[in-house]
């Protein structure tokens, strides 16, 4: 979270996620075609850390659905109001995706067995070392 739109958020960010997420060369990431995410400094470290790179179509919602469908939901679950500064939204959003939304929010679909997004992706690498 910043006040810019520059390429090193989106770098800072993908950083993070491959930390964390422990993403395997293949892995795909998918973006809006924002100035950011089309940026060399943003493509360069795709390639370095051989991911492969994903937009969606200009104007379709429908090609980034996870991630216009995860942001109608955080803007529904705690609101689009002013926080009295950065640290404090920055607290919200971070207990909203940690604590709820990766932990207790179920999946309601029989697809994904009504786990939650950290149980899929469990079951998903337990798959996967299989």
């Amino acid at each position: 979270m910043a006040d810019h739109h520059r390429a090193e958020l989106v770098v800072e960010a993908l950083n993070m996620a491959h930390g964390r997420a422990g993403m395997k060369p293949g892995c795909v990431i998918h973006s809006d075609r924002g100035s950011e995410y089309t940026s060399a400094q943003f493509c360069d470290r795709i390639r370095e850390l051989g991911l492969q790179q994903s937009c969606g179509r200009t104007g379709s919602c429908f090609d980034n659905a996870a991630a216009e469908s995860f942001c109608a939901l955080l803007k529904e679950e705690i609101g689009t109001r002013i926080w009295p500064d950065r640290a404090t939204a920055r607290a919200e959003v971070f207990n909203f995706i940690e604590t709820f939304y990766n932990r207790r929010r179920l999946r309601k679909h029989k697809t994904f067995g009504y786990l939650t997004p950290a149980e899929t992706r469990q079951r998903h690498q337990h798959t996967l070392a299989a």
